[in-house]
């Protein structure tokens, strides 16, 4: 009953109301059950106040977060650094039987026996192994066979396993060694134990290292940096490693058991601290130096977003650096139970990631990332399809750059805790957003890919060393016409495609993209107009690029053909657009054949059959030049006299020519016609005037006077002996005067 009371009060249906109003006035009354009802509401009052508090510390805010583990870490410091005084106190103080000397003396001269030999053991292997390292270096950089990143790296994991080899071998010599050539035989002791562990772990990290840095064998180095900053930066981590190593597993365990865990805690935090500062130090140091060597790879890279990747991480190196070493003081100080393992594992899996993105990325700069180059026969057949190639493979090497990047991002976030690359894949959104990427990429390549092939395919037939020949103009405009379109649809399609895979409802877009399209139409009628007569003067042959044409009043050379124009360069090089809609009539001067046709007047008294024959010969002489025979295509047709003119016969021919040659054939005869003509004395006559003096009714003439004038030479000035000048003036005198009788008219 008193569990169901908040229920029953908060009832407010009218047939309950009354019951549980009663039952309520009977546990009030009672002091027993008084007394619980009230105890039972206040232990409410306190698990929800519980509650509360638990979420809030559940999801404190960021500042709180940074202030509590600043907090903590300076607690932790402060408390082990009083562990330490009080256990290095307790060691001064302690009775004098407490500490065997002689006990620690016998087992520090054990375990330096097992250091000696397993660290002699293992400059002696790997000192054998150094020719294969020289010969597996020298065939990684003067080899031949596999592309050089594919050489390198195989050659670099060959070389990491003689490597790990080469630290298994010491190791093993090492447990054999402190088993049964020192202390008791047979026993393996936990200080042999604790140093021969960390020596394979740290050996192993510098194993790592040197794929990295190899400094003596340069066709074994990953990275591409010089041998003196490889030696360099080699040997810094190297001392790194084996401080960090070695105290924290060897000499802090070997604190722990024979003097103090305090004292052991403390020096675990100062070698910690010691290592942060050489760290530190080392970084700031080589700041500007580093920095210019990236600049300087910067500077040799092709690609822009390489370059601008370099550039922006020259300067901020330093940075992700010191971040990176103070996170792992700040885990080990916090974490100190966990915090090596967890930091190795992320370090490693954060190399790896890079060092594999680094790799992925320079095999394909050097695999399709130059310029390509295809054979003489395929560029000859298809001479666009290099430059395109080298347009589209540059442009995509960059996106799958950028994919790599975030990929390698992802994964060292996930490496340290800050992002779950497991979680995201597994749950709907990131299946989703990598599922439409793979789309999208797919797409976009299968569009890339048809657009190569049907404008490879249109190249090929307009190249005239492939496919049928030199094509005709009507080809060349029509192929070049459908290789727009397609772009067009082709860009359209795509888009459309892609929009809707990532999602983006495209329905609307459609619909609002046809009501635009209608309200063009209806705005632009002259364009539509433009456009449906160009398609079918392209359809009809009506005129192609290179014709010479009049199209709405305009003469000239048809220089540039679209969907809704042509472009006509005139005789005296005004280039003229005239759309297609004020065209009516297409009048083609280069279809099939053309005429010169020419017609010569001569005189009336001359010869009409010695006229055309001097024609003929003319034309025979047009036939033997070299130039011009190629374009005659029939013989010369003679039309006859077809008019009787005011002072001429008109005598017409027509010559039949290839399209386009008219013109020049048409000078050409002219000019044999000439020659002819004058070299048979026929006359070409021109435009004569008669002057008639009328007659009588005898038929004689009236005189006519007749005065011809003549200018005389103006006379100069001449200067005399004596220097004076002697003046003759201009006269100007008529010269004879006939009279003309009996005047016939010739």
């Amino acid at each position: 009953m008193l569990a169901a009371l908040p229920a029953m009060a908060q009832s407010t249906d009218g047939e309950g109301q009354a019951p549980a109003n009663a039952t309520l006035a009977n546990l009030l009354e009672n002091p027993e059950t008084r007394q619980q009802l009230i105890d039972q509401l206040r232990g409410a009052a306190s698990e929800s106040g519980a509650e509360q508090a638990a979420s809030e510390a559940a999801s404190p805010s960021l500042p709180r977060q940074l202030a509590e583990t600043t907090s903590r870490i300076v607690g932790e410091l402060g408390s082990q650094l009083g562990r330490v005084l009080d256990a290095v106190s307790g060691l001064f103080e302690a009775p004098p039987g407490a500490f065997d000397l002689s006990a620690f003396t016998s087992a520090a001269i054990n375990l330096g026996l097992v250091i000696l030999a397993t660290l002699a053991l293992f400059l002696a292997v790997r000192r054998l192994a150094r020719p294969l390292f020289t010969r597996l270096s020298q065939w990684s950089l003067t080899g031949r066979g596999l592309q050089p990143q594919l050489r390198l790296v195989l050659c670099v994991a060959v070389a990491a396993l003689i490597d790990v080899l080469v630290v298994a071998l010491a190791y093993v010599g090492g447990n054999l060694v402190a088993t049964f050539a020192v202390g008791e035989s047979g026993e393996l002791s936990t200080r042999a134990s604790l140093f021969l562990n960390a020596f394979l772990v740290i050996e192993l990290l510098k194993a790592a290292v040197r794929m990295l840095f190899a400094s003596r064998y340069e066709g074994l180095r990953l990275l591409p940096i010089a041998a003196a900053d490889a030696s360099y930066w080699n040997r810094w981590i190297a001392r790194l490693i084996g401080l960090a190593g070695y105290g924290l597993m060897v000499v802090v365990p070997l604190v722990n058991a024979y003097l103090s865990p305090a004292l052991g805690e403390g020096i675990g935090t100062l070698i910690m601290i010691g290592a942060y500062v050489y760290a530190v130090a080392v970084v700031l140091r080589n700041r500007t130096r580093l920095r210019s060597a990236l600049n300087g790879k910067a500077n040799q890279t092709t690609m822009a977003a390489s370059r601008v990747s370099l550039q922006l991480f020259a300067r901020t190196w330093h940075l992700f650096a010191l971040a990176y070493f103070t996170m792992v003081l700040v885990l080990t100080l916090t974490r100190p139970e966990d915090a090596l393992p967890f930091v190795l594992y992320a370090t490693l899996q954060t190399l790896a990631a890079v060092l594999v993105g680094m790799l992925v990325s320079s095999f394909l700069t050097q695999t399709i990332g130059r310029r390509i180059r295809l054979s003489d026969d395929l560029r000859r057949k298809l001479p666009m399809l290099e430059a395109r190639l080298n347009r589209y493979v540059p442009n995509a090497l960059r996106v799958i750059r950028m994919v790599i990047l975030a990929i390698v991002v992802m994964v060292v976030l996930s490496a340290w805790g800050a992002f779950d690359l497991g979680a995201w894949y597994a749950s709907e959104a990131g299946r989703s957003l990598i599922g439409k990427g793979v789309s999208v990429f797919m797409i976009l390549v299968i569009a890339a890919a048809v657009w190569l092939g049907l404008a490879s395919l249109i190249e090929h037939k307009l190249n005239p060393e492939t496919g049928g020949g030199v094509p005709s103009a009507r080809a060349q405009t029509l192929l070049s016409l459908f290789r727009n379109a397609l772009a067009i649809a082709l860009i359209t399609m795509t888009a459309m495609i892609v929009l809707a895979e990532i999602g983006i409802n495209i329905g609307p877009l459609i619909a609002g993209a046809g009501v635009l399209g209608l309200a063009i139409g209806f705005g632009a009628q002259k364009l539509v107009q433009d456009i449906i007569t160009g398609v079918f003067i392209q359809v009809e042959n009506a005129m192609n690029t290179g014709d010479v044409i009049t199209v709405g009043g305009v003469t000239g050379v048809a220089e540039k053909l679209s969907i809704r124009s042509v472009g006509i360069r005139d005789l005296s090089g005004t280039y003229h657009i005239v759309p297609f809609s004020s065209v009516d009539t297409v009048s083609n001067y280069m279809r099939d054949f053309a005429y010169h046709v020419g017609e010569y007047g001569i005189a009336y008294r001359e010869s009409i059959d010695e006229a055309i024959e001097a024609l003929q010969q003319a034309f025979d002489a047009l036939q033997e030049d070299e130039e011009y025979r190629a374009c005659l295509l029939e013989p010369l047709e003679v039309a006859g006299v077809i008019a009787l003119a005011d002072s001429s016969v008109n005598i017409r021919v027509r010559i039949k020519t290839t399209p386009g040659d008219q013109w020049a054939i048409g000078r050409a005869y002219n000019r044999l016609v000439k020659l002819h003509l004058d070299a048979a004395g026929i006359e070409i006559p021109f435009p004569h005037t008669t002057l008639y003096f009328g007659e009588d009714k005898d038929g004689g003439a009236p005189p006519a006077n007749v005065r011809v004038f003549r200018q005389q030479p103006r006379k100069r000035a001449v200067t005399s002996t004596d220097e004076e000048p002697a003046v003759a003036a201009d006269t100007q005198a008529p010269r004879e005067v006939h009279n003309l009788e009996d005047y016939d008219g010739d």
